[in-house]
């Protein structure tokens, strides 16, 4: 039997169940609206395996309060699901209220081990307040599985087909063994990190309050990673003009922002959100300085834009 007959047999049809996040509760991840989902899934005769989970949050820059990371984690223990939890952003945090808690940390303060549940890890060395230009680098880490699964993740890690980029493996590396109290680099890592860090936090606060400033155009508060995740509130005219054009509504206007101003925005339809919502994915990593004129420029085209299409 050849390889490819081989893959014929043992070859499984992967589904994506999506799901929605609450934008009225800040971008909770409620488990009611999971076992929706997995109910639905199941329905249909597609067996759920995993849950990911991204906090702090991309594209919403939510960070998940420890209560709903508690019920994340029974709702998975019960239904089984191996929890993937994205964490490449654990130290952007911008708001005094929150901070980041692993989801290792509450599976173990909740007392499970193991063999109670199954948890993967991921950290990145081109996400977070890292991101050495671009430096591609991360690692992971399991628990909760067996000697026979982990022996297949090595085997497919020890396969892979791309050369080692050495810097990138020494990024991560650092990044899992920062400079400690006492060593000579600890004060100028330490000054630089938290330089980075709080004109980040500046940089959300100046574009979520300059979003909140428009007519039209609602942004949760900005508590973490590097995103914002307004609402465009669409007059039914720019809706109309969009299906005319065979285009979705929040790219019909983020192409619409592009050719007028020549800013890069994702359309919420990229990643998925509830239906009859428009929204945009903005990044805050333009230069402090600029944000003002940034807000201004958009503000302009906002306003253009409603005027051309007013109900």
């Amino acid at each position: 039997m050849c390889f490819t007959d081989l893959y014929d047999c043992f070859s499984l049809i992967i589904y994506l169940v999506p799901y929605y996040l609450d934008e009225t509760t800040g971008w909770g991840l409620e488990t009611s609206e999971l076992r929706k989902r997995f109910e639905d899934a199941h329905s249909k005769g597609i067996t759920v395996k995993a849950l990911v989970v991204i906090n702090p949050g991309n594209p919403t820059g939510q960070v998940l309060v420890e209560e709903n990371q508690r019920q994340i984690i029974e709702f998975c223990k019960k239904e089984s699901l191996v929890i993937l939890a994205d964490e490449v952003y654990q130290d952007n945090i911008y708001v005094e209220e929150k901070k980041f808690n692993s989801f290792k940390k509450i599976v173990r303060s909740m007392g499970y081990c193991d063999k109670d549940i199954s948890l993967v890890s991921f950290h990145s060395a081109s996400k977070g307040f890292y991101g050495e230009c671009g430096q591609r680098g991360g690692y992971m880490e399991a628990i909760g599985f067996s000697y026979a699964v982990r022996k297949h993740i090595y085997k497919l890690a020890c396969v892979n087909h791309c050369c080692p980029i050495m810097s990138g493996q020494i990024l991560a590396s650092l990044i899992m063994n920062p400079p400690k109290p006492g060593d000579e680099s600890y004060e100028s890592f330490t000054i630089e990190r938290d330089g980075i860090l709080s004109s980040l936090a500046r940089r959300a606060k100046a574009l979520e309050d300059g979003f909140n400033s428009i007519e039209g155009v609602t942004c949760n508060k900005a508590e973490g990673a590097m995103y914002l995740f307004p609402r465009i509130h669409l007059p039914k005219k720019a809706i109309e003009a969009a299906e005319a054009a065979n285009s979705v509504p929040d790219t019909f206007y983020a192409r619409r922002l592009l050719e007028a101003t020549g800013m890069v925005v994702i359309p919420g339809s990229g990643f998925g959100q509830v239906p009859g919502t428009w929204h945009i994915r903005c990044s805050i990593l333009p230069q402090e300085d600029k944000i003002p004129a940034i807000i201004s420029r958009f503000k302009a085209f906002h306003e253009s834009f409603m005027q051309e299409f007013q109900d």
